[in-house]
């Protein structure tokens, strides 16, 4: 499924790295950052991850919650985290069910695993609305943050 700019955004409940159940409805009157990544402990994963914990403070002055998705388990986001610092909550979709509404799974990635999440960015607006959609099909790139930063300044 491709998420549309402009539509409310699907609602999820998924465990963290404290294995606490988060759901996007928590956010609601809060901008809402969703980054989802491949796979902890990759290396780009692991510098998209240090480049938003670096920057939080940006999105913190945007009002903005910034959740990372990866089909990881609980387990491994709370290693990830805790040995990378970050600083901001990090979700397991290990059903691969949030990252394919999103349309950010891929079928295939590389070494032939099946059901890993496209890297990926989505603005969400305090109301629920998308406000900015990217799916990279590259897992080495990384999304556009001018455009992200740019899109959070409009919501304020």
């Amino acid at each position: 499924m491709k998420i549309e700019i402009g539509t409310q955004a699907p609602g999820f409940t998924l465990y963290n790295s404290d294995k606490k159940e988060v759901s996007l409805k928590e956010f609601q009157g809060k901008n809402v950052l969703i980054l989802f990544f491949p796979l902890a402990f990759s290396s780009v994963c692991t510098a998209e991850l240090c480049q938003m914990r670096d920057d939080i403070a940006r999105y913190n002055q945007s009002n903005a919650e910034v959740l990372a998705i990866s089909v990881d388990s609980p387990h491994t986001l709370a290693k990830f985290k805790e040995d990378q610092h970050l600083n901001f909550t990090l979700l397991s979709d290990f059903n691969k069910e949030v990252s394919a509404q999103y349309g950010s799974l891929y079928e295939t990635f590389a070494l032939g695993m099946k059901g890993v999440s496209k890297r990926s960015a989505f603005v969400i607006d305090k109301d629920g609305v998308i406000r900015y959609a990217e799916v990279l099909e590259n897992a080495g790139e990384q999304p556009n943050y001018e455009a992200i930063d740019a899109c959070l300044s409009s919501l304020n």
